[in-house]
Order: C-alpha cells, then structure tokens, then sequence
C-alpha cells in the first residue's frame, strides 16, 4: 500500500464515522481519527493500519459516547424521578 493509498482510505474512514456517529461533530471525527493514525507514524508494517486506526476510533468515539449517555441520565429531573418510583410501587 502506497502512503496516497492509505491516506485515501483515512479520509474515506473518516466520512464513515461522520456518517455513523451524526451526534458528534465532523471536525471531533476528523480530529481523533487523524491523532490515532498519527500513533501509528513508526510502524513498519502499513497493511492494515487503516483498519486498526477505524477500530480504535470507533472505540473511542463509542466510548465517548456512552460516556456522556450516562451523564445525561444519571441526574433525572425531579418529574423523571416521580414518574419511576410511581412505576416501581405498583409492580
């Protein structure tokens, strides 16, 4: 694999995630996907180093996302909180 080659697929990843992840902005996307594929600046062996760079990216972004899913839903507002003790007490 040539190092256009390579860099045409990190971009194509890059539109991928975009597409996969719409709740996060492009500009994050293409910031993480850039940073992890700049890990991989020494490594000899290029093959499958887009494919590597997609899975940790997805890893991350996932992550993240999940990350902040629990942060949204750990404080419910008082409304939420009556509405699940309601919901509890008549089971």
């Amino acid at each position: 694999m040539t190092g256009d080659d390579e860099l045409l697929q990190v971009e194509q990843l890059i539109e991928r995630l975009i597409s996969r992840y719409p709740s996060v902005p492009p500009s994050e996307v293409k910031v993480r996907v850039r940073t992890i594929h700049k890990r991989f600046a020494d490594s000899r062996i290029r093959a499958f180093l887009p494919l590597l760079v997609e899975k940790a990216a997805r890893r991350e972004i996932g992550a993240d996302i999940a990350d902040s899913a629990v942060v949204s839903t750990a404080a419910p507002t008082e409304p939420a909180r009556r509405r699940v003790r309601r919901w509890s007490v008549r089971r």
